[in-house]
């Protein structure tokens, strides 16, 4: 909010690059997140900024191209206050790695320092940047989730980071009603596996 030009010019980046690569005969799915927002007004004002610059854009190519503009959430006030935030948001990333970090208070690089004893000692069954902590930081996501259906039914939503590979995360972000999980390339195989037995154990309605 404080520099817009910066929003400006990644914008202007984004869609200039979709449009030239439309133009290779490629298809191409535009997607705009932004992060950090714990206040449905932050995301108003920049989805602001850039449908202004999609606009430019478009006039001086004069072309078009279909774009999302979406959120992560990955702060706690986000998730409680999600409903809000999906009125101007067209989806939903889930930072499960920051919002974990933001809920415990634990800075994810000094927690290697103490987690292995919290687990010794059994004050946590598991590592929480591992595997998603459900009594915790998994009830403000199932909250999100369900204040933002509440405002928008088919809204988008997703996890990105470690959890997104973690069997036991995927079940849990199926269960709540996420549409996508995404995670590094060589956990691929695994979030397949786990999203294929989530939904064989849960159905969705179709």
């Amino acid at each position: 909010d404080t520099y817009p030009e910066i929003t400006e010019m990644q914008a202007r980046a984004i869609l200039e690059a979709a449009l030239n690569t439309k133009a290779k005969g490629i298809d191409v799915h535009v997607e705009i997140m932004v992060p950090l927002v714990g206040n449905h007004k932050e995301l108003r004002y920049q989805k602001n900024v850039i449908d202004a610059v999609a606009e430019e854009v478009f006039a001086e190519r004069n072309r078009v191209i279909d774009y999302l503009v979406g959120t992560m959430i990955e702060i706690p006030r986000a998730a409680l206050t999600a409903d809000e935030i999906a009125e101007k948001a067209e989806f939903f990333s889930f930072g499960t790695n920051d919002l974990t970090q933001m809920t415990y208070g634990f800075s994810r690089d000094d927690a290697a320092k103490f987690l292995q004893v919290y687990m010794d000692k059994n004050v946590l069954k598991n590592d929480p940047f591992m595997s998603i902590d459900q009594n915790g930081v998994g009830q403000l996501v199932k909250l999100a989730v369900e204040k933002a259906h509440t405002v928008k039914p088919n809204i988008k939503l997703g996890v990105c980071g470690e959890h997104g590979g973690d069997p036991a995360s995927v079940e849990f972000f199926h269960n709540v009603g996420m549409n996508y999980v995404s995670c590094s390339p060589f956990r691929v195989p695994i979030a397949r596996l786990a999203a294929a037995q989530a939904e064989i154990a849960n159905p969705r309605k179709k």
